[in-house]
């Protein structure tokens, strides 16, 4: 079976460093794909705090100085294996002995600079492995395509690789002067055009992606639609249009061994879809007693996990929090990001004891208890390339609200009351009160409509979120544009279709076989049973007496007929039957 060879180019990667959704998708799409006929790897920077937990775990494997403009920098090359797949590490104390993965925006630029220089200058033997995809995601690896073909490919070095170019969010782009991104990535001046990989005066490394990959791709179907508008395109939507015959979208999933409400160690009750009232039941008192609300069963319990940015539709949520919690509800909201989101909530909150909580930091094991124990999941994001968070709700049975945008619109079936469908609800525009609207029908339905609303649980509980069937959908993309085929082989003892008619036997033969067949028939068609022509003289003469003599002229003739063609396939048997039909006459008389 052919395999292909597959580097995943990330900036974060779960377990390693995780910021946003990019590090779960790197963190668990190479594992998958193992089982789909790949051969996937993750190459990331060796970050300081990478450096610190895994230092019994990391193997050297060389060095090599890295040219950045008039500098050569060192940059060392080390490697793990964990869950089957084999991670690269980019180390340079300067650029990554950090404790974050991301520092300052003009310092990052530099940063991801060296580490695309330096992924390209160990591809192939050095680091043992030759790719025939070279997977990049996001901004911090978008000139990687660009860069392949400016300093190998045209020189004759790496001409297999195959480039995919996968965006998670458009909004973050990789935005820096000319004049220094040529110098410190050595670009001829042919590379560096409005056509190419310019945007407003200014380099711009996802522009530069969408141009010289061989595939984009998109983290849902709808936000690959959405960056084609004006609307949602951040200034790359007519450069999305002139590509759009390589633009595809190809949903996320989640890691189905970390979030299982079966088998989560970090929830105070398991549970499945079999006993989920029981377990939400005792997870829900936990939140309401570990945050200090009020501990009341039939008071909704709705949830937001988030980076507080407005992105995530934070500033319809303090529009109406308020009147919310008037309706009854109860209010959590766990993350943290911009000061002023953070304040405001936190302002909220304190006026509202007993009713909302606002937990600025992030904390992964009350993450999973608010999963666990909620009944209602808030997600009013403005957009939402795909998120995960919807996805981790459903298979906790925490019912998602959402925006229809993006990977939302794809992932939550909202809940039609006259066919029962459903595994959620949305709202279509950028309105406080809509989302209000939706919110507080929800909560009726959770108040006075138990049936509902537990077919609604069971829906999202039931349903498959893993990465199976996103890791076949790239696979088939690796295939596609390397000419590797993965499909699978035929059992040998099967044959093929046209085998099996090129072993038919020669046309002459069968149609040999087919005349002689008619002959046989004809045959036995002339042989008359003798039992059965009795049996139609006895018939033949009973009419003959019964029927008036005008109806009935011309009966002997055929009688006559018929006997003789009875009496020249047996004369014997023939005679008997006549006798006893004679005899019969008699007695009826």
């Amino acid at each position: 079976m052919n395999q292909v060879k597959v580097l995943f180019v990330s900036s974060e990667v779960y377990p390693f460093a995780k910021v946003g959704g990019l590090a779960d998708v790197v963190g668990a799409l190479p594992v998958e794909l193992q089982h789909h006929h790949c051969d996937a790897r993750v190459i990331m920077p060796l970050y300081k705090s990478v450096k610190e937990k895994q230092t019994h775990n990391l193997d050297f494997i060389g060095w090599k100085m890295i040219k950045m403009g008039w500098r050569s920098l060192y940059a060392g090359l080390y490697t793990l294996t964990m869950n089957g797949v084999q991670f690269y590490f980019v180390d340079n104390e300067y650029y990554f002995n950090f404790d974050q993965v991301y520092v300052e925006y003009v310092f990052d630029i530099e940063r991801f600079c060296f580490f695309q220089r330096a992924v390209l200058d160990f591809l192939g033997d050095f680091m043992g492995f030759e790719p025939d995809v070279l997977h990049c995601n996001d901004w911090q690896s978008g000139m990687m395509p660009l860069l392949l073909e400016a300093h190998y490919k045209k020189y004759g070095y790496h001409t297999n690789i195959k480039t995919v170019y996968t965006i998670h969010n458009l909004k973050y782009q990789g935005i820096h002067g000319i004049e220094v991104i040529q110098d410190l990535l050595d670009l001829p001046g042919e590379y560096l055009t409005d056509e190419l990989s310019i945007k407003d005066g200014a380099v711009n490394f996802m522009k530069a992606g969408i141009v010289y990959s061989n595939s984009v791709t998109t983290v849902s179907p709808t936000y690959a639609y959405e960056i084609m508008t004006d609307y949602y395109g951040e200034g790359l939507n007519h450069t999305l249009q002139r590509y759009a015959y390589k633009v595809s979208g190809i949903l996320n999933g989640i890691n189905a061994d970390e979030y299982n409400p079966k088998k989560d160690a970090m929830i105070p009750a398991k549970y499945s879809v079999k006993d989920y009232e029981k377990g939400k039941a005792v997870n829900k008192k936990s939140v309401q007693e570990q945050l200090g609300l009020e501990v009341n069963p039939g008071a909704p319990l709705c949830t937001m996990i988030s980076r507080l940015v407005d992105q995530k539709g934070l500033d319809l949520l303090l529009r109406v929090v308020e009147e919310m919690l008037y309706d009854g509800m109860q209010i959590v909201v766990l993350g943290t990001g911009d000061a002023y989101y953070e304040r405001s909530l936190a302002d909220i909150a304190a006026r509202n004891p007993g009713k909302m909580c606002a937990c600025i930091s992030f904390d992964n094991g009350l993450a999973h208890t608010l999963y666990a124990g909620s009944d209602i999941f808030l997600m009013p994001s403005l957009f939402e390339p795909c998120g995960l968070s919807q996805l981790i709700a459903m298979t906790y049975g925490t019912i998602p609200i959402v925006r229809e945008t993006g990977g939302l619109r794809d992932t939550v079936i909202p809940y039609n009351e006259f066919t029962g469908e459903g595994n959620g609800f949305s709202f279509a525009n950028i309105n406080a009160h809509e989302f209000l609207f939706v919110t507080k029908y929800a909560c009726d339905l959770y108040r006075h409509n138990k049936p509902v609303w537990n077919k609604l649980i069971e829906e999202g509980m039931k349903a498959d979120y893993s990465w199976k069937h996103s890791a076949e959908e790239y696979a088939g993309l690796y295939s596609f544009i390397t000419g590797i085929s993965i499909a699978e082989e035929k059992e040998p003892e099967k044959k093929p279709l046209t085998q099996e008619i090129l072993d038919m036997p020669a046309p002459k033969k069968v149609s040999e076989k087919k005349s002689a067949k008619k002959t046989e028939v004809k045959k036995e068609s002339e042989k008359v049973d003798p039992a059965k022509a009795g049996k139609k003289e006895e018939v033949k003469k009973e009419v003959k007496k019964e029927s008036p003599k005008k109806e009935t002229k011309t009966a002997p003739k055929k009688a006559a007929s018929s006997k003789k063609s009875i009496a020249a396939a047996k004369k014997p048997s023939a005679k008997k039957e006549e006798a006893s039909s004679k005899e019969t006459e008699n007695k009826e008389k």
